[in-house]
């Protein structure tokens, strides 16, 4: 072999090594920035961390009280029906009880002998004092 085709070989070698060491570099270059640029993410993303958990700590708290509020409010649903009821029962003993009183009336207008005949006297006394002033 000449000496030329050596040297050509040994500058080809050095050539491919320097450009393997370049690729080489060129990669740990790259990879360390995208290293920074990855931490870089992770930081904003940790100044973030608080905020967001304070937004579901609100939405949880908001989510709570809307529970509530629709317990409270069925609750008084409940007792409003119930007194709903007691009113219904109320109003038809209140019926009953007007109902027995007319009957009580008249039976009295029938007795007294000093009522007239379709007059509503309702415990009028004709010979008592007028209670109308």
């Amino acid at each position: 072999m000449s000496t030329t085709v050596v040297i050509v070989i040994i500058v080809v070698v050095v050539l491919v090594v320097l450009l393997l060491a370049g690729a080489w570099v060129l990669m740990r270059k790259r990879r360390e920035q995208r290293r920074v640029e990855a931490e870089g993410i992770r930081d904003r993303a940790a100044e973030r961390e608080f905020e967001v958990g304070q937004r579901e700590a609100r939405a949880q708290e908001t989510a709570a009280r809307s529970r509530a509020a629709k317990a409270e409010g069925e609750i008084k649903a409940a007792q409003a029906e119930q007194l709903a009821q007691q009113a219904r029962a109320h109003r038809s003993e209140a019926a009953d009880s007007r109902t027995e009183l007319d009957k009580e009336w008249e039976r009295a207008d029938r007795v007294d002998p000093d009522s007239k005949p379709g007059e509503k006297g309702q415990g009028a006394d004709p010979g008592a004092p007028s209670h109308n002033p």
